[in-house]
């Protein structure tokens, strides 16, 4: 069976900033997801922990969302990732919604994302 994760972070800092550190391997490194390929371009692959986790840009609205395809371990599908920005000044609003995360799976990536993903990101956008 294959679930789903959503997530709400509000982020006190400007969209720009929390863009790149959606896709701006130096700023993803710095917040601990590195070492990392990625760029902002529809269709190239990224690599984020060292290519612990890759997977496919597939849809790339500048400073609004980010679709990718994920993959870890030995799974046989993608996960879908997909993150939404809203400036809500002066916050950026951050839905995750992540969609065919393998059962077994669930807890440990759920966790995942506010501990060594999206909490760590925060922190480093907040206190810089």
């Amino acid at each position: 069976m294959r679930e789903t994760i959503t997530k709400i972070y509000k982020i006190r800092s400007s969209i720009r900033e929390v863009w790149k550190a959606l896709v701006d391997q130096s700023v993803i490194d710095k917040w601990g997801g590195g070492p990392s390929k990625m760029t902002e371009t529809v269709g190239t692959d990224f690599e984020l922990w060292n290519g612990d986790i890759y997977g496919r840009n597939i849809k790339v609205e500048h400073e609004s969302q980010l679709v990718q395809e994920w993959f870890g371990g030995d799974w046989a599908k993608p996960s879908i990732v997909t993150f939404n920005l809203k400036e809500q000044y002066p916050y950026v609003i951050l839905e995750l919604e992540q969609i065919n995360v393998p059962d077994p799976d669930v807890e440990d990536i759920d966790a995942g994302w506010d501990d060594f993903f999206l909490g760590p990101m925060k922190k480093m956008l907040e206190t810089q």
